[in-house]
């Protein structure tokens, strides 16, 4: 799904218009219909109170059609008018003059903090305050209302976006942000909704389509996309029933020191579970019985070293080589990665102390195979590009960086973002319980195993990541958040793989 800036769904919403014939007004309706019909089929006529903050503009306008059917059907409806300016919207004044006439009374016009009502824990509240056109921040009463809704305790409600939040930057550290329980946002997810330091103010997000012109959302250019199971499941490769093991590829895991062998056993298995026909484990001699114990199916090779990664030579030819798991920082160790880049010509996937080693080695960036696949946690990020101001500053620097590198970087987090020069892909897969220690080594073993099987390194990072995702959203569903651990989240690829080709399996 493409996430489209402001400007693009203002161009989206006019085009709608010219080739529909209908009016914004009309167009306003059928969007703001919809959220009627959420928050109906949500209360199903519950006797609560609902108070509706209603801007002057557009958002306004929707918040004014959202009070007027609520009212037709029933519902105890309060309408405030923030009267943050003395201009209002055409459509904004069109609505408020058909809730006048459906409720026979005047909305409460709110212009001061003596104006603000009061607001229970049990009320549910719409937030229609700004919208996506917000370019400044709150102050004032203005501010200070945006923070009494938040301290109320009662459900909040965004229409398309939370009230403060920019769609193309970072509040301020003490900006005035609506914090919603939930977002009703139109045709589109906005980028803000899954960046680190903005998503908490949307609640969790439900897109409505609103009907915007096909032709125009087919052939604009986003700036980042959302891939849900619609998106991933296109990017699968069926297998041919005529096959063997040699048809889909042999994996080099190259990592482990004295301690953390335990990174290789969680990677080697990741890359078989996503369907790598073979698996060569490259570990320093103190872990040989342990991966041999625990993981039969991989071949394994030693290196002369009893603690660490010495010298890392093979008659292997592999497909693609997973490197830096619990692979330490010695200088012996750097030594060997070098030689290991110097003489690999094909994409890599690099992990953990691997990308560590780049940090403070930053001549082996440029041995980098071209289009290598990095996996940094946002610490590993910042020893890699340097800190940044914002999460805008972030995605900057991490475009120049793969621009530079000719490298795909996944950074992982909530919402794991995959670059590759100007193109972003967001996943919308995992959770909460994914955050517990080896989740990263079975993600870079699943990606590293795709690779193997001859899907592009890209195509290989954007479905590795949904799959991790997904394994583990179905390991919360069995064990809970709390008790699930990174080996779960390997063990389950395989339900994850048949979820994502069943079409009753909604995850």
């Amino acid at each position: 799904m493409k996430i489209l800036s402001a400007e693009q769904l203002k161009e989206a919403d006019e085009v709608t218009l010219k080739n529909e014939g209908i009016s914004s007004t009309r167009l306003m309706e059928r969007a703001a219909s919809l959220v009627f019909s959420e928050i109906h089929t949500r209360l199903e006529g519950a006797d609560i109170n609902i108070k509706i903050f209603c801007g002057i503009g557009n958002n306004g306008g929707d918040g004014l059609v959202v009070a007027r059917l609520l009212h037709k059907y029933g519902y105890k409806v309060e309408v405030y008018v923030v009267n943050y300016s003395d201009k209002r919207s055409d459509d904004f004044l069109v609505n408020y003059d058909r809730y006048k006439k459906e409720s026979n009374t005047w909305p409460a016009l709110i212009k001061r903090e003596e104006d603000f009502p009061e607001i229970s824990p049990g009320d549910f509240c719409v937030d229609a305050i700004f919208g996506i056109g917000l370019n400044r921040p709150a102050e004032g009463w203005l501010a200070k209302l945006l923070l009494h809704i938040n301290n109320s305790g009662a459900f909040c409600l965004a229409v398309d976006m939370p009230s403060g939040l920019f769609p193309n930057k970072v509040p301020g550290e003490d900006a005035a942000v609506i914090k919603a329980n939930y977002t009703l946002t139109f045709q589109t997810p906005k980028l803000v909704f899954f960046l680190p330091e903005t998503m908490k103010y949307a609640g969790e997000v439900q897109v409505m389509d609103i009907g915007l012109d096909r032709a125009y959302l087919k052939e604009v250019k986003a700036k980042a996309q959302l891939i849900g199971k619609r998106e991933a499941r296109q990017l699968y490769k069926p297998r041919d029933k005529n096959s063997h093991k040699g048809d889909y590829g042999h994996t080099l895991v190259v990592g482990g020191s004295y301690g953390k062998i335990g990174s290789m056993v969680l990677s080697a298995k990741s890359v078989l579970r996503a369907g790598a026909g073979l698996c060569s484990v490259f570990i320093p001699k103190c872990g040989y019985d342990i991966l041999q114990t625990s993981f039969p199916e991989a071949m394994l090779i030693t290196d002369k070293d009893e603690h660490e990664l010495t010298n890392i030579e093979t008659d292997l030819e592999p497909d693609v080589i997973c490197f830096g798991m619990g692979a330490g920082k010695s200088s012996k160790t750097v030594k060997a990665f070098k030689a290991l880049l110097e003489q690999t010509q094909k994409p890599m996937l690099i992990d953990a102390d691997g990308l560590n080693m780049l940090s403070e080695n930053n001549e082996l960036l440029n041995l980098l195979p071209k289009h290598s696949v990095l996996t940094p946690h946002p610490k590993e990020l910042e020893r890699l590009i340097g800190k940044w101001e914002d999460d805008f500053e972030k995605m900057d620097k991490i475009e120049k960086f793969t621009k530079k590198y000719k490298i795909i970087l996944v950074l992982k987090g909530a919402h794991s973002f995959i670059f590759s020069g100007k193109h972003t892909y967001i996943n919308n897969s995992g959770n909460p319980g994914m955050a517990t220690a080896g989740s990263g080594d079975v993600l870079s073993g699943i990606i590293a195993g795709l690779m193997s099987q001859e899907y592009e390194p890209l195509v290989a990072a954007i479905l590795g990541v949904y799959l991790h995702g997904l394994s583990g959203d179905i390991c919360a569903e069995e064990k809970g958040y709390e008790a699930l651990i990174s080996g779960d989240i390997s063990d389950n690829l395989g339900k994850a793989f048949l979820a994502l080709m069943n079409d009753e399996k909604k995850i």
